[in-house]
């Protein structure tokens, strides 16, 4: 009988573009992918608060890059991946982290507000997996695209109207490219998260009346913590889901499946 070989979680060797990754869920992966071995390109806006991170994470002995860039400025995406491949390397792993959301109904948001969700959720992430997935090609490397999408991908509510198509849009996106790179060793996966006490659902936690709901709907009757993404995140991305593809990967505590 042969000996049995251990499930391989390290991503030593890599290199990580996480968008968004300031903050909230994006930092939580950044710093799990770092810890795992992973030298990371930490992604946001603000330089300040680029770099900010970045030197935290060198501070603990991990590699770290700084690309402070909006990834919804599509006309400058293209130079601006260029630029980083030219200086830090061709990622061997994107993770599309990005996004904003606009709490109303169909009837109340404006078609600009439309727009602009639609080219930040959605259209922006498109750009760059494409980007990212010709340059991983085009070097031979069997790189990984993760996509965070929501359980809002696949339930809807009132009030809450475009994130859900944008959502389900990034769903057929993962999809997409899971059929279209698999050819070339990439593949594609998402993590839908549920209710997560980020930065930016704290005005819904600490709601009197609307933090209390989301608790009272989930199974585990609690916000998920921006740590607890990190497994799945890991995992996705590392030797141990080599022939996992095309697949969404739910992170609620339960939240999507209760009654």
């Amino acid at each position: 009988m042969s000996a049995c070989a251990a499930p391989d979680f390290s991503l030593r060797g890599k290199l990580a573009l996480i968008t968004g990754s300031t903050q909230g869920l994006g930092l939580a992966i950044a710093q799990a992918y770092a810890a795992s071995g992973a030298r990371v390109v930490i992604n946001g806006r603000r330089a300040d608060k680029v770099e900010q991170v970045v030197g935290g994470l060198a501070a603990q002995g991990y590699g770290a890059h700084a690309y402070a860039q909006d990834i919804s400025h599509l006309p400058e995406q293209e130079a601006a991946f260029g630029r980083l491949c030219e200086d830090v390397g061709t990622p061997d792993i994107l993770v599309n982290n990005v996004g904003i959301r606009i709490r109303k109904s169909l009837a109340q948001a404006s078609l600009d507000e439309i727009l602009e969700l639609i080219k930040v959720d959605l259209v922006a992430a498109v750009q760059l997996s494409r980007l990212a997935a010709g340059a991983m090609a085009g070097k031979g490397i069997h790189g990984r695209i993760i996509t965070l999408t929501s359980i809002a991908g696949e339930l809807a509510r009132p009030g809450d109207a475009v994130y859900p198509i944008a959502k389900q849009g990034l769903s057929g996106m993962i999809r997409a490219l899971a059929v279209e790179y698999g050819p070339c060793g990439i593949t594609s996966n998402g993590i839908a998260p549920g209710t997560f006490a980020t930065e930016t659902n704290a005005s819904l936690a600490a709601d009197p009346v609307r933090g209390p709901i989301v608790i009272g709907r989930n199974p585990l009757a609690r916000w998920g913590r921006p740590d607890e993404i990190a497994g799945a995140a890991v995992f996705l991305a590392s030797p141990s889901a080599s022939y996992v593809n095309g697949h969404i990967l739910v992170v609620d505590g339960g939240f999507s499946v209760a009654f």
